[in-house]
């Protein structure tokens, strides 16, 4: 065993250290990525995926060799270990990786084409910073038009740092909108319950319950006494599990305005103007 020194790179992450903090980026990985899919020009996009975008498996004609695309798709996951802006974008795209067309092909081009235009961005993690953590939580009811299912979404905070996010298809159907968001919530509910058990392994206190913000006033009710709302039985797991949790004191729950669910951008394409909020979230 050796001391190689100060972390700098590693598989792909390159770690940049300054008397503020640190920082992650995977420039050189994007650098690479836009390298083998041959993207030689130069043109940008402004975000990754257009607005109101419905993709199916019947759009366009079938790609001559889809084994390029799975490359790409795969690659593209990866980056998402620095990049959250491209979350809801990979996930739209990953599910036509078994047969994906000519237009699918088209739009995976944009999410390149956004990166080499945001190559530098990188996640901040600040030296000086509270150790609680704060989540925020979103859904998107029957935001798949073939199946009807639903998006999940949350990002979670360390005091500034953002150190936890994902988007996920729902893996049943719900039938109102608060349902989702109640699935949304014990999604991250059991993620937040994993993190406090890490952090008291680190010897860091986890004695609050952490927040848990939502913009659904519905679940939020639902979710602090499952008993009152007899009409939803059928949800009933995911509501006492959430409620559960609140009561032992592991999260909280606060309303938050659709205008500041920083989890927005995880579930839906955003406009320009909605990308200046990565800057609440740690991504410079």
């Amino acid at each position: 065993m050796s001391d190689l020194g100060p972390l700098r790179y590693f598989l792909g992450i390159e770690v940049f250290s300054t008397h503020e903090g640190f920082y992650l980026s995977q420039e050189k990985y994007i650098q690479g990525l836009l390298d083998r899919a041959s993207i030689t020009d130069h043109k940008t996009e402004e975000t990754p995926i257009e607005l109101n975008l419905h993709l199916s498996t019947a759009d366009g004609e079938p790609l001559d060799d889809p084994t390029r695309y799975r490359h790409i798709v795969g690659s593209l996951v990866y980056l998402g270990v620095t990049r959250p802006d491209i979350s809801y974008s990979v996930h739209i795209l990953s599910q036509f990786v078994s047969a994906p067309t000519q237009l699918h092909y088209s739009h995976l081009l944009r999410v390149l084409r956004y990166l080499r235009g945001t190559m530098s961005r990188r996640l901040f993690f600040p030296r000086s910073s509270s150790l609680q953590l704060q989540v925020y939580c979103d859904a998107i009811w029957a935001s798949d038009s073939s199946d009807c299912r639903s998006l999940s979404a949350y990002c979670v905070f360390l005091g500034g740092s953002l150190i936890a996010w994902k988007t996920k298809k729902q893996t049943a159907v719900s039938r109102s909108s608060t349902e989702a968001e109640l699935r949304a919530m014990a999604l991250v509910t059991a993620e937040v319950t994993w993190l406090r058990w890490l952090l008291a392994d680190f010897g860091v206190s986890v004695s609050i319950p952490t927040p848990l913000l939502t913009d659904s006033t519905g679940a939020i009710s639902i979710a602090r006494d499952p008993v009152k709302h007899e009409l939803t039985k059928h949800i009933g797991v995911d509501a006492y599990y959430t409620c559960t949790q609140v009561q032992d004191g592991v999260v909280t729950l606060r309303y938050v305005l659709s205008g500041l669910q920083l989890a927005d951008f995880l579930t839906k394409a955003q406009t320009r103007d909605q990308h200046r909020l990565y800057k609440q979230i740690s991504f410079v």
